[in-house]
């Protein structure tokens, strides 16, 4: 009994704590042990060896970093000191290139001039020349800004900016993305060290519904009978009556988009501002002009729509008509014509532009019931004369058919009177349309009703957007070309009536001011006849009234041009 309460106390007081020598004893093991499970062995102490290597590999680190120290701070401190002084890093820009501008056939119609070796860097701007296609082109591509530094050489606009044109409207596509690069350079500007952090992005390029051809000749014919007939100015467009691409948009006079970009010729670019012509005046989409009797087709129609006249339906025109004058019944006003006509049918009307013709279907005339100004209105609206087709390009203009409520806004207590409305109906009084509404409008005629978007991006399905005009009949439109291509075997564009291919046509001379001693003249028109691809629309403005070379001209030697030199729009061969 006294043993097993003495073993009892000797568990209970038993110490567990392993001491330092039992680790020592046992790091070594019995025989047999498993090395890899290290068993039996808890810590094996490290060797001398060891500690001497790494206290070396230490040692020569710290000799290493010292001299090195000694070598940068005391040895070449003086000469490092001066080199940091002098030494400068800049951050430089490293400018994209503009994309590219084609017409349709891939010819560069703008692009990048680089120069290799200029004989005045400073001239320059960083990123070289914007160049562009002349003559022709100007208004139609616009011109830009080229990146301006200030005083110090830095940069406030550091991307070229379009400013006009399919520059202006399609620029964030065209402009690319800057990069930068690092640049260290001496006291003496010598580069010791660069590196590109950014490269730069090239612009989009874009492919135009031009054709560079067409539009060159174009303008050049255009000029060419503005200065030799003493017209202050003239617009020309081509234009596709089916889907609404353009292959030419040219107004004269114009700039140097060259020459605007580069901002440097300062002579030349105050001569522009001061020229009495409005050189930055784009006429084909801003410029606002009376029509004259191209607008007759529309009202024709109208009129053939309304059932107020057939197309064989005869009036007789002596030279002019007289109506009362509301403010005189002793006497008459009177409407003249351009010339006596006889009896004239609807075709026969728009061929020889009979003015007392539409005067009776537009205002009324004895026992001839006429539209009447609001239809005028209906008629002019349907194909969107006077308003803005949505062309991609900046600062186009609407227009103004003259109303009822027009005039009470701008003639104050004078009152609208039969008169105006046979004016309106002639296209003169306060008309003003835009060259391309007119393009739109005649391409309407020709496909029979329906209006396209006129556009310059080739292949943009976007920009091809149509729209019909209900409430047209075929056969009347059949009328209407008929009468158009009149104009052209016996009319008044006698000049368009060429051996190569079908023109209809319908003439303008629309008088301007009170003394009316200066006109516009137009042509409008499509081809081929029997089935129309192209519109087209030529204005010359402000020439003399005596001058018998108007827009009719421009066009019949723009035709025998293509003729020869592109064919291919008549789908003649080569």
């Amino acid at each position: 009994m006294i043993r097993k309460m003495m073993a009892k106390n000797k568990i209970k007081n038993a110490n567990f704590f392993v001491e330092p020598d039992e680790i020592f004893l046992d790091s070594k093991n019995i025989q047999n042990f498993d090395q890899q499970q290290f068993e039996g062995r808890i810590e094996k102490p490290i060797s001398k060896r060891n500690i001497i290597l790494l206290g070396g590999f230490f040692a020569v680190f710290i000799i290493i970093f010292t001299g090195r120290l000694q070598y940068l701070q005391i040895k070449k401190g003086e000469a490092f000191f001066v080199r940091s002084e002098n030494n400068t890093f800049e951050k430089v820009i490293l400018f994209a290139d503009r994309g590219i501008i084609y017409d349709r056939n891939g010819v560069e119609l703008a692009w990048n001039k680089k120069i290799s070796e200029p004989t005045n860097l400073e001239a320059l701007p960083p990123s070289g020349v914007r160049s562009y296609m002349s003559p022709g082109f100007s208004h139609v591509l616009g011109y830009g800004s080229s990146p301006i530094a200030d005083k110090k050489g830095q940069y406030w606009q550091a991307e070229f900016v379009g400013k006009d044109g399919l520059e202006k409207v399609y620029s964030e596509q065209l402009k690319g993305e800057n990069g930068a690069k690092m640049i260290e350079t001496d006291v003496h500007g010598e580069i010791q060290y660069q590196n590109i952090v950014n490269p730069p992005k090239r612009g989009a390029d874009l492919a135009t519904t031009l054709d560079s051809r067409i539009q060159k000749e174009l303008f050049i014919l255009i000029q060419q009978l503005a200065k030799d007939s003493n017209y202050s100015g003239g617009a020309g467009i081509i234009m596709d009556v089916k889907n609404g691409e353009i292959l030419a948009s040219t107004s004269f006079p114009e700039y140097s988009g060259e020459v605007l970009s580069f901002g440097k010729d300062n002579i030349l670019i105050n001569s522009y501002l001061t020229d009495k012509r409005k050189v930055f005046l784009d006429r084909t989409i801003s410029g606002l002009y009376t029509p004259g009797s191209i607008v007759k087709p529309f009202f024709a129609l109208g009129a053939l729509t309304e059932g107020i006249i057939s197309p064989e339906k005869e009036l007789l025109s002596t030279g002019s008509i007289s109506i009362p004058n509301p403010y005189d019944k002793t006497k008459e006003t009177v409407f003249k014509d351009w010339k006596v006509h006889g009896w004239t049918g609807m075709r026969e009307a728009l061929a020889v532009s009979s003015d007392v013709y539409f005067y009776s279907i537009g205002g009324g005339f004895e026992e001839q019931k006429g539209l009447g100004i609001l239809n005028l209105g209906k008629y002019s609206s349907l194909f969107k004369i006077g308003e803005k087709t949505g062309v991609d390009l900046p600062d186009e203009k609407g227009g103004t058919i003259p109303s009822p409520e027009w005039k009470a806004k701008n003639f104050k207590g004078d009152p609208w009177r039969i008169g105006d409305t046979y004016h309106t109906s002639i296209g003169q009084y306060g008309y003003q349309v835009t060259p391309i509404q007119m393009a739109r409008a005649t391409a309407a005629l020709a496909n029979y009703g329906t209006l396209v978007t006129p556009h310059f991006i080739l292949g943009d399905k976007t920009k091809e957007i149509s729209i019909p005009i209900e409430g047209l009949k075929k056969e009347h439109f059949d009328v209407i070309h008929e009468g158009m291509r009149e104009t052209v075997t016996y009319g008044t564009a006698l000049s368009l009536n060429v051996p190569y291919i079908k023109v209809a046509a319908k003439t303008g001379t629309a008088q301007l001011g009170v003394a009316k001693n200066k006109v516009n003249s137009w042509v409008i028109g499509f081809f081929p006849y029997e089935n129309p691809k192209y519109a087209f629309t030529v204005m010359m403005e402000a020439g003399p009234a005596s001058g018998a070379i108007g827009a009719s001209v421009v066009m019949r030697r723009f035709l025998d041009w293509m003729y020869w030199e592109t064919p291919e729009y008549f789908d003649l061969p080569n």
